[in-house]
């Protein structure tokens, strides 16, 4: 029999930190939607959608690394094979938007479930390991593969009429699909971590030989988080193609791989705003420095640095510690 894992509500003083915590995140979350909602009317919508892509992307990630403890450096996999897939049905087979985005999340969602159980039985840098190759796998056959148009990628993937009813040619329907896209995965996010399946995940992370001798099949637990990790990258990478209207080699390579982990080490690792802020900062970062070529990545590089000696939870994890010193 499975027993239960600590209660908050047996200790008065984690029931108030609880109470505490979902207040201030409700307030995050306002904010986060007044403010995406507001910003197209100041900044480029295309960007703006293309950021919340890949904040969905960083959170999805930061599901399986912030809260099982697994660090995965192949998510590229999922969601380059989503962006494939996604571009490749609305262009050549003519699917609606949404048809084509299930496309993509289903075939994310396959391959997390073949790379879990390939993977999942090691840990530390041994499943980092097998996750980096089979990412590197499928990006050398998306180089090869026909479909996948090589180094060209798929180019004017065509936005369709989601529903058969909406025009997303028009970008302020499409920011409006993205958005709610965005929010549900990220509600759907948080609802998990904030489940009894959420728990038994951080009780896995924190310690999993004492969540085995509580009776917890844990390789059971790591492999749904696995693919529901695999599955919310592949929305992300679904998502962007239709928005882009391009699926390349770029989606799929090992650096992207590396970027998400980047996302989310710079917004906090195992929280649930910090890929958000992480993957905003990134793309900005990105977006004003792209005259400097190739120089990005060294300032990539040195923030990753400075993260790691400097700022170790990240801009919301050293925000929330600072609030909770001061509660």
């Amino acid at each position: 029999m499975e027993q239960r894992l600590s209660d908050p509500a047996a200790d008065p003083h984690a029931l108030q930190r609880s109470t505490l915590r979902g207040n201030a995140e409700s307030i995050g979350f306002a904010i986060m939607v007044a403010a995406l909602v507001v910003t197209p009317f100041f900044t480029y919508p295309l960007f703006l959608m293309q950021a919340m892509c890949f904040a969905l992307f960083a959170c999805a990630f930061n599901l399986l690394i912030g809260y099982v403890g697994l660090l995965s450096f192949g998510h590229a996999l999922y969601f380059g094979w989503a962006s494939y897939l996604s571009a490749y049905a609305a262009k050549a087979w003519g699917f609606t938007p949404e048809l084509a985005i299930l496309t993509g999340t289903a075939t994310a969602a396959l391959c997390g479930l073949v790379a879990g159980l390939l993977a999942i039985r090691r840990q530390g840098i041994y499943f980092a390991m097998i996750t980096l190759a089979l990412a590197q796998m499928m990006y050398f056959f998306a180089l090869q593969a026909k479909f996948t148009g090589g180094e060209d990628g798929i180019q004017a993937v065509p936005r369709g009429h989601l529903f058969g009813v909406i025009d997303l040619r028009n970008e302020a329907a499409m920011y409006v699909v993205v958005l709610v896209i965005f929010l549900a995965g990220f509600l759907f996010i948080h609802r998990v971590v904030n489940s009894p399946f959420g728990e038994v995940l951080k009780a896995i992370r924190e310690n999993e030989t004492r969540a085995i001798s509580l009776g917890y099949r844990t390789d059971r637990y790591k492999l749904i988080a696995f693919v529901l990790s695999a599955t919310l990258a592949g929305v992300a990478g679904a998502t962007k193609a239709i928005v882009l209207q391009l699926a390349s080699l770029t989606d799929v390579n090992w650096p992207m791989s590396g970027e998400v982990v980047l996302m989310t080490l710079v917004g906090g690792l195992g929280t649930i705003f910090g890929p958000v802020v992480g993957s905003f900062v990134i793309l900005v970062m990105q977006f004003k420095l792209a005259a400097m070529g190739e120089w990005v990545l060294v300032i990539q590089g040195v923030i990753f640095v400075a993260c790691v000696l400097l700022f170790r939870r990240g801009v919301i994890g050293e925000i929330a510690n600072w609030l909770r010193i001061r509660l």
